[in-house]
Parts: C-alpha cells; sequence; structure tokens
C-alpha cells in the first residue's frame, strides 16, 4: 500500500498565496482592496452568463441523471455496504452545507430584497410586490441551485474514486474525459480549489466570529476587539479541529447529529410562536411564483438594463457555491459510499432543500412580516447594526427570548462547526498523497490541526485588521476557475450516461467504517 505524505505542490502554493494576501493587505489596504475588488468586478462581469448558465445546467443534470439508468448505479460497486445509516448521513450532509450561513441570512436577505429590489424591475421598495419578489428569490439563492452546485461534482468524485478507484484528488473527476494525462496537472487543479476554500472558510469563521461577537456581546457590553474576537476564533478552531481528527463516525457525526437536532427544534419554536399564517400564506405564494418564474430569475444578469442587483446577489451566490464546489465534493462523495446514485441525489440535493426551504418559509416569513405589519425596523437594525443582529432582534419579539438568545449563540457556534471539521477533513485528505479508496481516508490530527490554524489565522487578521469584505472577494476569485473544473467534469456523467455499465463491475472494498 502506498504511504501517505505531504503533497507539496497542493500545500504550499495555497498557503504561500494567502499569507502573500495577508501581508500585502496589512502593508496597505487600499490597494489591496482596490486590486482584489477590480478583479473580482472583471470575474463578475465577464462571465456572469456563463455562472448563470452552469448554475441552472448543473441542476438539470442532476435531475436527468436521476431519471437515468444511472440512478441505479450503487456508489463503490453491487456489494458495497454502506458507511453511514441514512438519517446520520443525511444529518451530515445538511449540516455540513447549511453551515451558520443561512441560519443569520434567511432573516436578513429577505429585508434587502423587500426594501431594495432590482432597479430594472419597477417594484415599489416595501410594497407587496418586493415582498413576493424578496420570498421567492430567496428560494431561488437557498434551495436546489446551490444544492446542485454542490451534489454533481461530489457524485461525479464518488463513483470515480469508489467505482473507478481513482486518486483522491479533483483531477479524477476530470480523468474519464481527458484519461491519464490529466495526472500531470492535478497538483494545480487541486491547488486552485483548494485556496477557493480555505478563503472561503476564512471568510465564514470571520463572519462566524463577528456573528458570535455579536451575541457575546449583549451580554459582556463594550465593543467587538481584536482580543475577543481571537478568543472566539481560537475557540471555534479547536473545537473543529478536534472533531474533524476524531474521524467521521465520532466527532462529525456526532456535532452533525447535535445540530440538526437543534436547528429543528428552532425551526418548531418560530414556526409555533411566530405568524404562523402568515409565513405559511406567504411561503405558499411565493413558492409558487419561484417555480413559475424559476429560468428567468436564474438566468437573470442584468445587462438589458445595466443593473447592477445581479451581481450583487445572485452572481455572487453562484460564484461562492462554485468556488467551495470542488473540494467539498471530495467529502460529500467520501461519506455516500454504499448507497445508490438517486438515493445521493435525494439525501444531498433533494431533501437538504425542502429543508432550506421550510426554513425560509418561516425564518424570512417572519423577518418580513415583522418588518411590514409591527412597528420594528428590523431594516435599519441591518443596516445600522449589521446582518448578525438582524435574527437577535427577531428573537426578541418572541416569548422566552431570554432562554432562546444565548441557545442561539450555542446554535450558532454549533452550526459552523459543523461545516467547518468536515471542511478540513477534506483539506487534509487533499493536501496527503497515497489516500484511495481501499486505504484509511484520514490524512492525520497534524495535517488538520495546520490548516485549522492557518484558517483561524488569516480569519482573525482579516476580520480585525482589514474587514471581511477583502477575503469574501479572495474566496470568490476561485469561483471561476472552480466553476471551469466543474462543467469540465460534468463530461464524465455524459460518458457514463451512455454507458453506466462500467460503474457497476468494480472489487469489492477491503476497508470498514471503523478507518474512517
Amino acid at each position: 500500500m502506498q504511504t501517505k505524505s505531504l503533497r507539496p505542490l497542493v500545500f504550499w502554493p495555497t498557503f504561500l498565496i494567502l499569507l502573500a494576501a495577508v501581508i500585502a493587505s496589512y502593508l496597505d489596504l487600499d490597494a489591496f482592496l482596490a486590486v482584489a475588488s477590480s478583479l473580482n468586478d472583471a470575474i463578475l462581469n465577464n462571465f456572469s452568463w456563463l455562472f448563470s448558465l452552469g448554475s441552472l445546467y448543473l441542476l438539470v443534470m442532476a435531475v436527468i441523471v436521476y431519471f437515468s439508468p444511472l440512478g441505479h448505479i450503487r456508489i463503490g460497486g453491487s456489494d458495497a455496504q454502506p458507511l453511514l445509516s441514512p438519517l446520520r448521513w443525511f444529518s451530515i450532509t445538511l449540516c455540513t452545507t447549511l453551515a451558520v450561513g443561512v441560519l443569520f441570512w434567511t432573516t436578513a436577505e429577505p429585508l434587502y430584497h423587500y426594501m431594495g429590489p432590482p432597479s430594472s424591475s419597477g417594484l415599489e421598495p416595501g410594497s407587496s410586490d418586493a415582498m413576493l419578489f424578496a420570498m421567492s428569490t430567496m428560494f431561488l439563492h437557498w434551495t436546489f441551485t446551490p444544492y446542485a452546485i454542490y451534489a454533481v461534482p461530489a457524485l461525479i468524485f464518488a463513483l470515480v474514486f469508489y467505482n473507478l478507484r481513482l486518486r483522491f484528488s479533483i483531477s479524477s473527476m476530470l480523468e474519464p474525459l481527458f484519461g491519464p494525462k490529466i495526472k500531470r496537472f492535478s497538483g494545480l487543479i487541486d491547488a486552485i480549489s483548494l485556496y477557493a476554500l480555505v478563503a472561503g472558510m476564512a471568510s465564514s469563521l470571520g463572519t462566524g466570529a463577528l456573528t458570535l461577537a455579536g451575541g457575546v456581546g449583549q451580554y459582556l457590553g463594550g465593543e467587538t476587539s481584536p482580543l475577543r474576537l481571537g478568543i472566539i476564533v481560537a475557540i471555534i478552531v479547536t473545537t473543529f479541529v478536534l472533531s474533524a481528527a476524531s474521524g467521521l463516525q465520532k466527532g462529525i457525526a456526532r456535532f452533525s447529529s447535535l445540530n440538526a437536532v437543534l436547528l429543528l427544534v428552532l425551526g418548531v419554536f418560530v414556526f409555533a410562536i411566530g405568524p404562523t399564517i402568515f409565513s405559511l400564506s406567504l411561503g405558499v405564494e411565493s413558492f409558487g411564483i419561484f417555480i413559475d418564474n424559476f429560468f428567468t430569475k436564474s438566468l437573470f444578469t442584468g445587462s438589458a438594463g445595466d443593473d447592477p442587483w445581479a451581481q450583487w446577489w445572485s452572481i455572487f451566490y453562484w460564484a461562492v457555491w462554485f468556488a467551495w464546489a470542488p473540494v467539498a465534493a471530495l467529502f460529500l462523495g467520501k461519506i455516500s459510499c454504499g448507497y445508490t446514485v438517486r438515493e445521493f441525489l435525494r439525501v444531498n440535493l433533494l431533501y437538504p432543500a425542502l429543508f432550506a426551504s421550510t426554513w425560509i418559509l418561516i425564518f424570512s416569513g417572519a423577518a418580513l412580516y415583522y418588518q411590514a405589519h409591527t412597528g420594528i425596523d428590523l431594516y435599519a437594525i441591518l443596516n445600522d447594526q449589521g446582518v448578525e443582529n438582524v435574527l437577535y432582534a427577531l428573537f426578541r419579539q418572541l416569548p422566552f427570548s431570554g432562554l432562546w438568545i444565548p441557545l442561539l449563540l450555542f446554535i450558532a457556534y454549533v452550526s459552523y462547526v459543523t461545516a467547518a471539521d468536515s471542511q478540513t477533513d477534506a483539506i487534509g485528505n487533499l493536501c496527503t498523497r497515497g489516500l484511495t479508496a481501499d486505504s484509511d481516508l484520514n490524512a492525520g490530527i497534524t495535517m488538520k490541526i495546520i490548516w485549522g490554524v492557518i484558517v483561524g489565522i488569516v480569519a482573525w487578521v482579516m476580520v480585525s485588521f482589514v474587514g471581511i469584505d477583502g477575503i469574501k472577494m479572495l474566496s470568490n476569485l476561485g469561483g471561476l476557475p472552480a466553476l471551469l473544473i466543474v462543467l469540465m467534469a460534468t463530461s464524465s456523467l455524459w460518458i457514463w450516461l451512455k454507458n453506466p455499465e462500467q460503474l457497476r463491475n468494480v472489487p469489492t472494498l477491503t476497508r470498514n467504517k471503523r478507518e474512517l
């Protein structure tokens, strides 16, 4: 068996680029932000059409594969046994993709669209039509399309890794198209994808730290200082590194199960105590508009009316999801052995999208209700105090807020840890040579500690001294190459659709569950 070791061409370029970005931003912040912003704008201006078309294409591709004969193929071969129970598998998939972002953005984002719809739409801010637009847009941004962007490359990786027995590398997804010669570029492909994910993790960790610091500040008082942020970042990093190091069956699975239960309790409480009938009525009507205008909304770029809204929102999201997709595919594909392709698509796309739709119905509906029908100006809180304070302000209007707000802090903490430990696990594996479908898929604690510390330092420096926008733009710059990688990888699916038999006859895995 091949010995596991560091992949220097994957590890060092990513590490050095992030280090250079941190140093450059510290030495001359204005110049750094100007360069990052101009590059980010150039990508969005020139490739908006491709991000919009590519995201829709992946969703259509998922539907085609689901109803094709390929849907009956078992990941790992006909005799493969599942690594996880269906419920545990779903809880891990849900929580590693949902994360802390949807927890806070589902209350804040609809307020932006309600009070500031696209200029080209002709909608009056704060009107009933703007409210319907806001809710239907939430369904677009957070349900089927983003999960398709994650699920399709994850499925491709699962099949090439477990059924074709190729390397634990993003470049393996391209091998059915280009053949073994793609191996010579595997380090470059993996390094680009790793850079995008690590920058994205730092951005997410910085946002999560600000969110938790805002909640802690309600009890400790005072401003959010670099010291307070540093302590929060250190606690989060320590937790998710230890969780990832303990393996799939222990830390990641347990945190995911706890997170899923807490999210369920939180959702049921707000649904029962909040504006239930209003949320149901608005949600159903808005979902109908979302379905009716799905293709129009999915492909809206704002070019005809010179409207920047699409680049600020939809296309920005597609770039973020694509930037994260290749490395996220490694983890989601890794845990799917033993299930059929159709089961994979249900657990990684359909069920999480339905859960997110329900979450939007409850929380976005409540936020819009309080903004439109009470004297509480959540939009002013959003602009004056930030995204993280909208959810806290909403909960202060509900019974038992003194109990729920501390619990909300804990849920936000667990939500981020749950997502981060799976990503750290995938990063560690990607930087390790010698991982195969028959080997122990654990890179070891050293690699996970190294990347956990790197992500934590980048996040703390950026959020304390630079600002979160800089690192977000760094993450988005990885969206274009990741988009191209994912689109090329879908050629593998077309090849298998023509000849699914090449995925059936595979040798039985020699590894067992405990090795994960």
